[in-house]
């Protein structure tokens, strides 16, 4: 495993498992495989219903609370009973704190919610606070007016869309980067037959899916790939025994088509997608 420290010293997994559209056994059985097989960070949300799942797939893989780094998010219909909404997941992951809480939309209350979020951060229930989809000019805005500086965005990112303008701007104020759907879309498997691409996959004797999350997390990334099949829950784990060198990094980069190939963060109902793999 490799690790990002974020803006308060909390260290990080680069690589954890994503939970977008789980539900029920499906979920539990999931997360708890994906720990079997190495991840230590697990995604949910509060708008994706599972949580409880999470929770219970953690319980079933018998590790210890303090080996994991559980992310969860606060849907912007409960911004302006945010504390009532984190208390709640607490209550679901079967936890007494959570390791990283997100602003999931930038809409409604969200200064308030933020307030929040700082509060409780304050108190020790949170141990790292940030955003999801927040545009520049919405974060710069946050960062301005409030004490806390989000210690990550949550942002779709893929070979397709890197983000580097976003990127830049977060890097300025110290916010890390956090990539939803590392691998696309689940009706758009384009980049998984980008020849460049495969020759990557055939040199390092990798699947693409293995070379599409390694070029993110060697520009300092954090992915969150999801797969409800164990053979791809464990390759997605598989990352960091080879490394792509700085002209196959560049012939990646090149690859950008600079536009979310999912939904944008002014339509809250086209809400990310992470492809099943």
């Amino acid at each position: 495993m490799e690790y990002l420290t974020l803006n308060n010293g909390i260290q990080m997994p680069l690589i954890g498992f994503g939970t977008f559209m789980l539900g029920g056994e499906t979920c539990k059985n999931a997360v708890a495989e994906a720990i079997e097989n190495g991840y230590r960070m697990i995604d949910t949300a509060e708008a994706y219903g599972n949580e409880k799942e999470v929770g219970e797939g953690i319980r079933q893989s018998s590790i210890d609370r303090g080996e994991l780094f559980l992310v969860t998010k606060v849907n912007f219909k409960s911004y302006e009973n945010a504390e009532q909404t984190v208390m709640q997941s607490l209550a679901n992951l079967q936890t007494d704190y959570i390791d990283l809480l997100l602003l999931h939309w930038p809409f409604a209350n969200y200064y308030g919610a933020w307030r929040t979020l700082e509060k409780l951060y304050a108190e020790g229930k949170i141990r790292a606070i940030g955003v999801s989809n927040f545009e520049p000019d919405q974060l710069l805005d946050l960062i301005a007016y409030n004490k806390v500086i989000p210690a990550i965005n949550q942002i779709e990112t893929n070979l397709y869309c890197q983000r580097n303008t976003e990127r830049s701007w977060m890097d300025k104020k110290q916010v890390s980067h956090m990539a939803y759907a590392p691998l696309g879309q689940g009706n758009r498997n384009e980049m998984f037959q980008e020849p460049t691409v495969l020759s990557l996959a055939e040199k390092y004797s990798k699947t693409p899916a293995q070379i599409l999350l390694r070029f993110l997390t060697q520009k300092g990334i954090i992915v969150i790939p999801r797969s409800t099949k164990p053979e791809h829950i464990k390759e997605n784990f598989d990352l960091f025994d080879f490394e792509l060198n700085t002209a196959e990094l560049s012939q990646l980069s090149a690859l950008d088509k600079k536009e979310p190939l999912i939904g944008r963060p002014e339509t809250p109902e086209l809400v990310e997608f992470s492809l099943t793999w």
